[in-house]
C-alpha cells in the first residue's frame, strides 16, 4: 500500500489582538516570532478564515524552540470576533516543561484555567491542564512526569 507524504505544519489562531495574544504564546509559553506579514487584500486567509473584505488581517508565524513555524495567529481589525460558544470545539495541545508554573503565569492574566488532571497512557505519567487565551481558543498544556 502507498501512502502519500504527510507532515502537519501548525495550528493558526484567529485573534483580535497579536500583541496581546503574544503576552501568552512568546512571553508564559516560550514561541518567538519567526515573521508578521500583513496580509494582502487578495490573501489566502481571506476566504480561508472567512474575513469579510473591510477587515484587515496580519499573520504571525511563530517558533518553538524545536519546530520553526509550527503556532501561528492571525489578527482581524475592523469587525467583532464572534464569542465561542459551548461545547468547545478544537484544543491546542503543547507539551511544557514546567506546568505549574506556567500556568501560575496565566492565572496573572485573569484568563479562565480549567483544573489539572493527572494521567497515565501507555506507561507514561503526565499532568495536564487547559486554559482559555483572551480570544477563547482552549489550550491544553502537559507535562511528562519523571
Amino acid at each position: 500500500m502507498h501512502f502519500m507524504a504527510l507532515e502537519y505544519k501548525r495550528n493558526t489562531l484567529v485573534v483580535a489582538d497579536y500583541k496581546k495574544s503574544l503576552k501568552i504564546y512568546c512571553d508564559i509559553l516560550g514561541f518567538s516570532v519567526n515573521y508578521i506579514n500583513i496580509s494582502a487584500a487578495d490573501s489566502y486567509s481571506y476566504p480561508v478564515f472567512n474575513i469579510p473584505p473591510e477587515a484587515t488581517a496580519t499573520f504571525v508565524a511563530l517558533d518553538s524552540p524545536t519546530q520553526e513555524r509550527t503556532f501561528a495567529l492571525t489578527e482581524i481589525k475592523g469587525i467583532k470576533l464572534p464569542k465561542k460558544t459551548e461545547p468547545r470545539m478544537s484544543v491546542s495541545v503543547i507539551k511544557v516543561d514546567d506546568l505549574k508554573g506556567i500556568i501560575a503565569k496565566i492565572k496573572t492574566l485573569g484568563l479562565e484555567v480549567l483544573v489539572p488532571y493527572e494521567d497515565n497512557t501507555d506507561g507514561i505519567s503526565y499532568i495536564e491542564q487547559g486554559f482559555v487565551d483572551f480570544d477563547g481558543h482552549l489550550i491544553l498544556l502537559y507535562q511528562v512526569l519523571e
